[in-house]
């Protein structure tokens, strides 16, 4: 191919075949789905606009989409009881970690998949804030329903949501609550609890802790037989408690009560919407929260009696939110997802370990993460920093450019052709280069872009590219790779 001349000039032509949203539209889905694609665009078209898009996406679950129901079925094993796959693991027959490798791989899908975009979204923030991992010995026989008990609740309310997942069996397991008794408090669950479910570290007391621990005694998994869950009353620790400002003389054996009343009280706490408002901002606004945009979440978050889409709505008005587009980077799973979204790859059911529906997995690991591999309470990291590493930027460059060229993986998964990317034979490439950014970065072409693709295929902007030009035949992958590596694919 020809070296393009020193004098060059990179201004981008237009190719409008392919409609982008508006910049501020394209910012607020970009940020609530894992990629803006043609269809999404086309979808929040149909709904006349990104703002009347987002308040429909609120509807969750009610929207229609088989993605939930359908790519289930794909890995058995995610519907099997806790008591069978307990035996199975136990038999040899597939350990605990081959389901949750299937688990993680199904939420990978749901997300490039699913028409409920903001429901996953909001899912992935409450699973990472109400943190249960896939590595465990124990709770891996209910983290499957836990993660559905997290969707179910995404979009409610938090008091609801708080409640169902701290008295999930695979919580209880995770935080060492299951077998906590009067005698013996556990206090791993009462203070992760506090310090990073609802009110945050330095916000209560060791005093506080220790009672917040003998409240959630009783509630019980049989661990290591039937893994049923149930509340033990003889395992609840009796007595006055006292956390922060709540009070309950606690003098009935069930004490399902005062667990109720705890964490509604906690749910409800300034303290606690502050945190939450806090990571809200963090995760879809940007890494130093302002202090303005913090205290009217909250209030809202109070004001509507802990219900998230109120919240929500509050947040994408501001002009805190509408400043903040590019300043969010997407995280390793983010970032595979949004490459199989925006190069259109087709994924079939798995039948090997190497199809890409299980091969996936293997991509987000290699670029630096994996969905709930994160090793402590904590959850995975949200800020732009612990993913802006060059080790993760080198890594994200190998998966583009393997997707790209539909190296790997391939089995069941179709990959448009080379030839697909160049809408009409005969084209200038500045205006393929238009289209192509149009296509995978829903934003029109930048001089700056148009330049990177000259230097990566040698080519001048005014060349004419056929079907059967070079650029086509060999080259379209590094072509493809050079717009997928631009800082603009890199943001959410």
């Amino acid at each position: 191919m020809a070296e393009p001349a020193a004098a060059t000039s990179y201004k981008p032509r237009t190719y409008a075949a392919v409609k982008v949203l508006p910049p501020a539209q394209r910012h607020l889905v970009s940020r609530f789905s894992y990629g803006v694609t043609p269809t999404l665009a086309t979808q929040v078209r149909q709904r006349r606009g990104a703002a009347k898009w987002f308040t429909w996406q609120l509807k969750g679950a009610a929207i229609t989409d088989a993605t939930h129901r359908t790519t289930k079925a794909w890995w058995p094993d995610l519907a099997r009881s806790p008591e069978s796959l307990w035996k199975r693991s136990s038999d040899g027959v597939r350990g605990g970690w081959e389901v949750m490798a299937d688990y993680q791989r199904w939420v990978i899908t749901r997300r490039r998949q699913s028409k409920q975009q903001v429901l996953e979204t909001m899912t992935q923030f409450w699973e990472n804030h109400l943190y249960v991992p896939t590595n465990g010995e124990q709770w891996f026989v209910h983290r499957v329903s836990y993660g559905e008990t997290i969707r179910k609740h995404a979009l409610g309310r938090f008091d609801n949501l708080l409640y169902s997942a701290i008295t999930h069996p695979a919580m209880l397991l995770y935080l060492d609550n299951a077998t906590s008794t009067a005698a013996k408090p556990n206090e791993n669950l009462g203070r992760e609890l506090l310090e990073l479910h609802t009110v945050g570290r330095g916000r209560f007391t060791e005093s506080d802790v220790k009672d917040s621990a003998r409240i959630l005694t009783g509630w019980y998994v049989d661990m290591w037989k039937t893994w049923k869950p149930s509340y033990r009353p003889d395992m609840h620790a009796t007595g006055r408690v006292k956390v922060k400002g709540f009070s309950h003389a606690n003098s009935r054996a069930d004490g399902r009560e005062v667990t109720r009343l705890y964490l509604r009280y906690l749910a409800r706490h300034p303290d606690t919407a502050r945190r939450i408002a806090t990571k809200l901002v963090t995760k879809f606004v940007g890494d130093a929260p302002a202090p303005a945009l913090v205290d009217k979440l909250a209030k809202v978050y109070l004001k509507n009696n802990t219900a998230i889409a109120p919240v929500l709505q509050t947040l994408i008005a501001s002009k805190q939110f509408k400043a903040a587009a590019g300043k969010k980077v997407r995280d390793p799973i983010e970032d595979v997802v949004a490459t199989y979204r925006a190069l259109g790859v087709k994924v079939a059911r798995p039948t090997t370990s190497n199809s890409a529906a299980n091969a996936v997995l293997w991509q987000t690991q290699s670029v630096g993460a994996t969905p709930f591999g994160w090793p402590r309470p904590d959850g995975t990291p949200i800020d732009n920093a612990s993913w802006s590493s060059t080790s993760r930027v080198i890594a994200s460059l190998s998966m583009h450019y393997s997707m790209s060229g539909g190296w790997w993986p391939k089995e069941r998964a179709t990959f448009r052709t080379a030839r697909a990317w160049v809408p009409k034979s005969g084209m200038r490439f500045d205006e393929l280069v238009d289209h192509l950014s149009r296509s995978l970065l829903h934003r029109p072409s930048t001089a700056r872009l148009l330049q990177a693709c000259c230097e990566a295929t040698g080519l001048r902007p005014s060349d004419r590219i056929t079907h059967d030009h070079g650029l086509v035949k060999w080259e379209m992958p590094r072509l493809l790779t050079c717009v997928l590596d631009s800082p603009d694919f890199f943001r959410r």
